[in-house]
């Protein structure tokens, strides 16, 4: 094992280095916060592929593909699916708007901060989740490298992710995902998935050991392929870990075809992962746990030097959502509450040194408390559906609804904010967070709330939807030096 610590010190080492890199490129709030908006085609797509597939994509799908077959790739294929909806339809959109969070593009859409300050709350509260499910991953991955008990790995893990975070914010985590999506895209696709294919006896061998149902599409279920949809596919198009990245393409088309290739490269992980996890049922059929598949088959089949690769690869996918939820959490935590708090408005002159200073802060304090949070939490499922059903079910309509109706009102974004919200919560504490009716009539109460309350409120003043139009467009400067009209 001495050449397989001796990959992962370097790998662990070269993230610290790309940290204190970055920090002397993060000279402003938007170089901090989204890359100074200037990244070309290859790099966009590396580092939107390496955070949208993180470690639930990985060893989460490998031990999908171990539970169900080739079927098990649906969860992973749902979020390449929405990743190209919101390349294709809305990335051009989004980029133009030049904002840095979710919250602030409804309050350039509705008028005023009503709308921004609930959904900001909302957003805070999955980011968080996102990143605290992300954080706990280590625990698995480090057990396998040094058998280290789950609080130190959670420890270790998070701290190296907290530090080249806070250093250099969106450029650290720039430079440090495309060295993981380097990594990942050899460690799983380039190795893993052949030896474990052929560690098994290839692909007829698989066919003949295993129940037809592990190579039947549709084997784990229709219903839990729509509620993938529903979680996944939608929660691509709205998250603010996901916005923030489309936010630092240099150019619309960069943004479309960028994550288009990105969303491709998830559809072909996704049926890795599947595949992966399918041999690991061949040789190792009584696994305790499905999520056992990936550790289980790496610690065993892998040669020196490779397992230490493809393990670095685990964590390469783990340490990209987390920094990407973390510096997503703390954007939100000081754009669109803490700022709010204060009473900072918009277009209060602010040095970029100290708004530098401030956001590195919040990376900081943000970092702590996930650290704290995965430490305290066991269930990384429960976890992470709590964040998407928050999402989903409160803020999929309002986002969406201000995109393509013109008819839509703050009142009515607020109103579907909370019934969603609120629906959701009731629904999970009534039927289990695990159970699929929180997310299905939560969006339903959401919709419903926005249509009823946007007709029966006057409509959008034609000033905001004018300024609304300009950014669109790409007519308009940066939110944070033009006002937006409030609505009366």
């Amino acid at each position: 094992m001495a050449v397989d610590y001796l990959v992962i010190v370097v790998y662990l080492a070269g993230m610290l280095a790309m940290g204190w890199w970055g920090m002397r490129r993060a000279r402003s709030k938007s170089e901090f916060l989204v890359a100074g908006r200037r990244l070309g085609p290859a790099m966009y797509s590396g580092t939107m592929a390496a955070i949208v597939l993180g470690g639930a994509s990985t060893i989460g799908g490998v031990g999908l593909g171990y539970q169900y077959g080739l079927s098990g790739a649906w969860m992973v294929f749902t979020i390449g699916l929405g990743l190209l909806v919101l390349s294709v339809l809305f990335s051009a959109r989004i980029a133009r708007l030049k904002v840095y969070t979710v919250s602030e593009m409804l309050d350039l859409r509705y008028g005023g901060g009503r709308a921004g300050v609930v959904s900001g709350l909302v957003m805070w509260a999955y980011t968080l989740m996102l990143a605290v499910t992300s954080t706990i991953a280590y625990a698995t991955i480090f057990d396998v490298l040094f058998d280290i008990n789950r609080t130190l790995a959670i420890v270790l893990g998070g701290s190296i992710v907290v530090a080249y975070s806070t250093l250099g914010g969106m450029w650290s985590i720039t430079l440090t995902d495309m060295v993981q999506f380097v990594v990942k895209t050899v460690g799983v696709l380039l190795l893993l998935l052949p030896i474990a294919v052929v560690k098994a006896g290839g692909f007829a061998e698989m066919k003949a050991q295993l129940p037809t149902d592990y190579f039947d599409p549709l084997g784990i279920g229709g219903e839990t392929i729509f509620t993938y949809v529903l979680i996944y596919t939608f929660g691509m198009l709205i998250g603010q870990d996901i916005w923030q990245r489309v936010f630092t393409a240099r150019s619309d088309r960069t943004a479309k075809w960028g994550g288009t290739v990105a969303g491709t490269y998830c559809l072909a992980y996704a049926l890795a992962g599947a595949v992966i996890g399918t041999a690991a049922k061949v040789l190792y059929p009584k696994l305790g746990s499905p999520d056992d598949a990936f550790a289980t088959i790496v610690k065993d089949e892998l040669p020196m030097g490779v397992r230490g690769l493809v393990l670095a690869a685990a964590l390469a996918a783990v340490m990209s959502t987390s920094s990407g939820a973390l510096i997503a959490c703390a954007t939100v935590a000081n754009n669109d509450i803490w700022s709010r708090l204060r009473g900072i408005g918009r277009s209060a002159p602010a040095g970029d040194h100290d708004e530098v200073k401030g956001n590195r802060a919040f990376i900081l304090i943000m970092g702590v408390a996930v650290i704290g949070t995965a430490i305290a939490i066991d269930n990384v499922v429960e976890a992470l559906t709590v964040a998407y059903n928050l999402l989903v079910g409160g803020l999929l309509v309002p986002i969406l609804g201000g995109l393509v109706w013109r008819r839509g009102t703050v009142y009515g974004a607020l109103a579907s904010v909370l019934v969603g919200g609120v629906a959701v919560v009731v629904l999970m504490a009534t039927h289990g967070i695990l159970a699929n009716e929180p997310v299905y009539y939560g969006l339903l109460a959401s919709l419903a709330a926005y249509v009823i309350v946007s007709l029966a409120t006057p409509a959008t003043e034609a000033a905001v939807l004018a300024a609304w139009r300009e950014r669109l467009a790409g007519r308009s400067p940066e939110l944070a030096s033009e006002p937006v009209p409030a609505a009366q």
